[in-house]
């Protein structure tokens, strides 16, 4: 490894970091807590695209970790600037919830199914097959096709449930229009999130559980990238990738004494 420049921003994924099945990781609330006190900027990333970031705050909040609105990052977030870039004060037909919706009005663009720029697909507790079949006409008569996440199933206490992912697959078979998915693992989030807090891809840090998903996007985007064993990839796992993090670590308690160095 080269040598770089030491730590001064810091971004982590959420599930299978800081949270695992609806609980706190241990050590979880005392690394939030050192890296509020240490000045660091930082940011806790999600895929998920449902919930607001005060939503997700006050669910943290239930959790012991104490994390601000303003220090979370969604993919709603994401591609709701994605598009204010790429098409100011657009138009947009959503499948989605709050987190999408109020990212996208907060960005200027008008919601709408009567010849929109944009299908944006997110998440959603309930997918509706007359939403489905809506973005699919909308996209057959030219509507450009965005997806928040390329994740195929999400966890539920009865079991996998169909994602952003798996939909967009299904309205691609229809059209046969690939969807831009602008959250993880494409770098173009990391880069957004490193805009939000001022920081430089040699200087950041970012925390995830996957590697296909967290680490493959930070090595991309030029980051430090630190894997935690605590969520999706096994550390067997890891040598079957043609790319490595930075380290691999039990949990998020290994990370604490990191802020300091």
């Amino acid at each position: 490894m080269t040598e770089r420049r030491p730590i001064e921003y810091w971004l982590s994924d959420m599930d299978g970091v800081l949270v695992h099945e609806g609980q706190p990781v241990p050590g979880a609330d005392e690394f939030i807590r050192r890296l509020s006190a240490s000045g660091k900027r930082f940011l806790v990333l999600t895929n998920n695209s449902i919930y607001t970031p005060r939503d997700l705050s006050a669910r943290l909040l239930t959790l012991g970790l104490s994390v601000p609105a303003e220090a979370i990052w969604t993919s709603a977030l994401a591609t709701a600037r994605f598009l204010a870039d790429q098409r100011p004060e657009g138009s947009a037909y959503v499948i989605g919830e709050a987190g999408l919706t109020t990212a996208l009005h907060e960005a200027g663009y008008v919601l709408t199914d009567l010849e929109p720029d944009y299908v944006v697909l997110g998440e959603t507790r309930t997918y509706s097959f007359s939403q489905i079949t809506r973005a699919i006409r909308l996209i057959e008569r030219g509507a450009r096709f965005i997806a928040t996440n390329p994740d195929p199933v999400g966890p539920s206490p009865e079991g996998s449930l169909p994602a952003c992912g798996a939909v967009a697959a299904m309205i691609t078979k229809a059209t046969g229009v690939e969807p831009y998915f602008v959250g993880k693992p494409n770098p173009l989030m990391m880069r957004a999130a490193l805009n939000v807090i001022g920081g430089h891809s040699e200087s950041t840090a970012m925390i995830g559980d996957r590697m296909d998903t967290d680490v493959v996007a930070g090595v991309e985007a030029g980051l430090h990238t630190i894997l935690v064993l605590t969520g999706v990839t096994r550390k067997e796992e890891v040598e079957r990738f043609p790319f490595r993090p930075s380290r691999v670590v039990p949990s998020i308690a290994d990370v604490i004494d990191l802020i300091d160095d």
